[in-house]
């Protein structure tokens, strides 16, 4: 019995009023509270919390992707100031692998700088609401100075960051350089959208990002960072487990009501 208290407390703060202000960030509605109580199914709460509207995603390039929220909340993913989209962000994140991912000296007129590394002790942690966005990150380790021919693992140096917005759970990978264990998954939680790395070097192999994307399964996947990699090397590694839709266009709308019936990849203009 102590079992079902517990997920009556759970979803009761999941279903709790969100805060207006920023200090009180609200409650995840994309975690898997229940994920690790033995024979539980967790029923999916989207459509009782899902808020109307339709967000819109736009790549910019490398691993920057442009999210607008029906709130009007413009968010930059592993902003480095070169790729915009022409859009200026009231949001953006960031990760530290390499330039091209960050900032030190982002314009001063964008309100929120989110580090996906920790500027003090401990890892990176953010749990916020900007306007009709709540945000959070699951830290990650990133390879860091080499010993003779291994590369040595820095410590929480990189965040996938997390964004949910209109009901959506959407999910920005980062520069991820490892398998991820099963705690890293419970508190990603549940993903609709997930923008994944698909270099196969710099970041992670094509191999353990295919796991991960599997894994994941979210109805949308979003690929970057791809530079000369064959788009079909990723897309075989999904084993028929996902649609591919090559799109002539930057950019497309989406909704709880809209996303695919079937899990998709879907290949924007410019990745």
């Amino acid at each position: 019995m102590h079992y079902l208290r517990w997920i009556t407390a759970c979803v009761a703060l999941v279903l709790a009023p969100v805060a207006s202000a920023q200090d009180k960030p609200q409650p995840s509605q994309c975690l898997a509270v229940a994920q690790s109580l033995p024979s539980v199914q967790f029923v999916s709460l989207r459509h009782v919390t899902a808020e109307k509207g339709e967000v819109v995603i736009t790549y910019a390039g490398h691993s920057t992707y442009i999210i607008e929220t029906p709130g009007n909340v413009t968010i930059a993913t592993d902003f480095s100031g070169v790729y915009t989209a022409g859009k200026s962000p009231d949001v953006v994140t960031m990760n530290r692998a390499h330039s091209t991912h960050y900032t030190l000296n982002p314009d001063p007129r964008i309100k929120y700088v989110l580090h996906g590394w920790s500027d003090g002790d401990g890892p990176a942690k953010h749990a916020l609401t900007v306007g009709d966005v709540f945000i959070r990150n699951v830290p990650t380790d990133i390879r860091g100075y080499r010993v003779g021919s291994e590369a040595m693992m820095q410590k929480d140096g990189n965040s996938i960051f997390i964004f949910e917005v209109a009901g959506l759970c959407i999910g920005h990978l980062g520069h991820l350089h490892h398998p991820l264990d099963e705690a890293r998954y419970a508190a990603i939680g549940r993903l609709d959208i997930v923008m994944v790395p698909i270099d196969g070097t710099y970041t992670l192999s094509l191999d353990g990002m295919s796991e991960i994307t599997r894994r994941l399964r979210a109805s949308i996947v979003l690929p970057m960072h791809r530079f000369s990699t064959p788009l079909g090397e990723f897309v075989a590694r999904m084993n028929g487990q996902f649609e591919v839709e090559l799109r002539k266009e930057k950019s497309f709308s989406v909704s709880l009501d809209t996303l695919p019936k079937a899990p998709t990849i879907i290949i924007l203009e410019g990745v």
